[in-house]
C-alpha cells in the first residue's frame, strides 16, 4: 500500500514541540490528550502511514518527564456508558488504559472522576483502583460551568475540587471517551497550582482537524464525518484570522469555548498565553504529510466506509437520519460516491449474478475476489478463503477444507448448540483451517497470507455477524455493508 504519512518523522516532530511548550510555562504543562491515545485506527486510516500507536509511541521518547492522569465522569460510571468501538463500560476501559500504560513503562499517576455529586458506582469504582495502589480524586459538579467564571474561579468551583498531586513536569489528560472533562480538570489544576505559586500551562493535543490543511481537505472532512454524530463542524478559527492573518481549521467547540478559556486564563494567570484556539494546540501532522494525493485518497475512501456506517446504524435502530444526511453531504464536498469504492460495486455484481449473498474483497494489489453464500460457508468465509488462495497462488478450484471436516461442524452448530444457522462464520473457517494445515502444506501456505488481507477491503450485501465482524477487525480489513438484514432477520447476532 502507498504511504502519504511520515510516521518517523512526526514521532520526532511532535515530541520536540511538546518540549518547547513545557520550557515556555516554566517547566510544567498539563496536556489535554484528545481522541485516542493508542489504537486509533482512524487516523492510520486516513494518514496511510501513520502506526495506530504512534501517540504512545511519542510518549515513549517523554515517558521520564511525563505522567499521566486519567478522567472518567463519574456520571458515566453511574449508568455504565458503553465505549462503542470496544464494546466495553468506561470504568473497565479505564482499568484497561491503566494496564497498557504500565505495561509499556508509563508512569500512571491517578485517576480523577469529574462531576461528582456522590455517586454510588464511583465510591465503588474508587475503593477498587485504590485496592489496585492507584490514587484517586474527586472533582464536583460547578453551578454554571463553563460560562458562570466567578464561581468557577472561587473556593465554591475549581477551590472545592481536589488538588491532585502531580510529580512530572509534563501532565497527560486524558479519558476513556468525550464528556469526561478533561479540559475541566486541566484547568482546575491550573487554579491550584497557581494558587500554591507553582507556574504551570495548558495545551491541547487534538490531531484532528489538521489546523494547518484547508478547511476542506478530505481529511479534515474525514473527521467531521468520523464526528457526524456529535455535530462537530470544522471552521475556519477567527481568533487566529483576526490575530495574525493566517487561516487555521479548527472545530466549532473549540472555537466556542474559547473567549471563556481566554477570560479564565487571563484570571489564573493574570494574561492568556494564547490568542486563538489554534494557539492552544500541539498538533504536527500536517508537516508529516509527505504525498497529499495518497492522503486525499485514503480520506475519501474513509468518507465512504463512515457513511456506510451510518446506514447500517440507523438501520439497526442506532443513528439517525441526520447522520446520514451529513455526511452524505460530506461526500458531495469532497466529489466522492460509493463508486469510487470498488469492492461494492463487485458485491453487488456478484450478488445479482447469483441470487443470494455476497461479499466482495479489494486486495492490497488492485484485485478483487468474491464470495457467496452456499450450503456449507456465509458469502464472507467464502470471500476470505478465495482470497487466501489469491494471495497463495492456490487454485481458485481447490478445497482448502473438505466438506467432511465441515459437516461435523455444522451438526455441532445445529444440534448441540442451537445455532439456526449451520453456514461456517469466519472464525470457524479458519479453526478449520489450522487443523487441516497440520497434515496439508497447501492449507499452510494459505493460512501464511492473513498478515497479507492487512489494509484490504471488503463489502458485503447484507450486514456481517458481529463475529465475522470482529475477525475482519483483527485481521486489519476494513468492512462495509448493505444496510440489509439476511433471511428476513431484524437484527445479526
Amino acid at each position: 500500500m502507498k504511504t502519504g504519512f511520515d510516521n518517523d518523522k512526526y514521532l520526532k516532530m511532535q515530541s520536540e514541540h511538546i518540549r518547547e511548550r513545557i520550557a515556555e510555562f516554566g517547566g510544567k504543562l498539563y496536556l489535554e490528550f484528545g481522541g485516542k491515545l493508542f489504537d486509533d485506527f482512524h487516523a492510520s486510516r486516513v494518514l496511510p502511514g501513520f502506526k495506530p500507536d504512534s501517540k504512545l509511541q511519542m510518549l515513549l521518547q517523554l515517558k521520564n518527564d511525563a505522567e499521566i492522569v486519567i478522567a472518567i465522569n463519574a456520571g458515566d460510571i453511574e449508568k455504565n456508558k458503553i465505549r462503542g468501538d470496544l464494546g466495553i463500560t468506561y470504568d473497565i476501559d479505564v482499568l484497561r488504559l491503566i494496564g497498557v500504560f504500565r505495561k509499556i513503562g508509563l508512569f500512571v499517576g491517578s485517576v480523577v472522576l469529574t462531576q461528582y455529586d456522590g455517586q454510588k458506582a464511583a465510591d465503588n469504582f474508587k475503593k477498587r483502583l485504590e485496592g489496585i495502589g492507584i490514587k484517586v480524586y474527586r472533582h464536583y459538579i460547578i453551578e454554571g460551568y463553563p460560562s458562570n467564571i466567578s464561581t468557577i474561579l472561587s473556593e465554591q468551583g475549581f477551590g472545592k475540587n481536589d488538588y491532585i498531586q502531580t510529580e512530572r513536569q509534563l501532565v497527560v489528560v486524558t479519558a476513556p471517551g468525550p464528556g469526561s472533562g478533561k479540559m475541566a480538570t486541566c484547568l482546575s489544576q491550573l487554579y491550584h497550582e497557581h494558587q500554591r505559586g507553582v507556574e504551570a500551562g495548558y495545551a491541547k493535543f487534538e490531531t484532528f482537524p489538521i489546523w494547518n490543511l484547508p478547511l476542506k481537505h478530505t481529511v479534515n472532512l474525514a473527521y467531521e464525518a468520523a464526528t457526524a454524530d456529535l455535530n462537530d463542524v470544522n471552521m475556519i478559527d477567527p481568533f487566529h484570522l483576526d490575530a495574525y492573518g493566517v487561516t487555521t481549521v479548527n472545530y466549532n467547540r473549540d472555537v466556542e469555548i474559547f473567549p471563556v478559556l481566554n477570560a479564565m486564563f487571563e484570571r489564573i494567570l493574570g494574561e492568556s498565553p494564547y490568542k486563538s484556539p489554534t494557539d492552544m494546540g500541539v498538533n504536527m501532522a500536517g508537516n508529516c504529510i509527505i504525498d497529499d494525493d495518497v492522503v486525499r485518497e485514503a480520506s475519501g475512501q474513509e468518507i465512504i466506509r463512515r457513511y456506510y456506517s451510518a446506514l447500517c446504524a440507523e438501520r439497526q435502530g442506532r443513528g439517525s437520519k441526520e447522520e446520514i444526511y451529513k455526511i452524505e453531504l460530506l461526500m458531495n464536498q469532497a466529489g466522492i460516491t460509493c463508486d469510487d469504492r470498488k469492492c461494492v460495486g463487485a458485491a453487488l455484481d456478484r450478488q445479482e449474478q447469483t441470487g443470494d449473498t455476497a461479499a466482495a474483497m479489494e486486495l492490497c494489489d488492485g484485485s478483487i475476489v468474491t464470495g457467496k453464500t452456499s450450503e456449507l460457508l456465509g458469502a464472507a468465509s467464502a470471500m476470505l478463503l478465495n482470497a487466501l488462495k489469491r494471495l497463495a497462488g492456490i487454485d481458485d478450484k481447490a478445497l482448502l477444507i473438505s466438506p467432511n471436516v465441515i459437516e461435523p461442524i455444522q451438526k455441532l452448530k445445529t444440534k448441540h448448540l442451537g445455532n439456526s444457522n449451520p453456514r461456517l462464520h469466519t472464525d470457524e473457517v479458519l479453526i478449520a483451517l489450522s487443523i487441516c494445515a497440520v497434515t496439508n502444506p497447501i492449507v499452510e501456505r494459505a493460512l501464511e497470507q492473513l498478515p497479507k488481507l492487512k489494509g484490504c477491503q471488503v463489502h458485503s450485501t447484507v450486514i456481517l455477524s458481529h463475529v465475522d465482524e470482529n475477525v475482519f477487525k483483527r485481521l486489519g480489513v476494513d468492512v462495509t455493508c448493505e444496510p440489509k438484514f439476511h433471511e428476513n432477520k431484524y437484527y445479526q447476532s
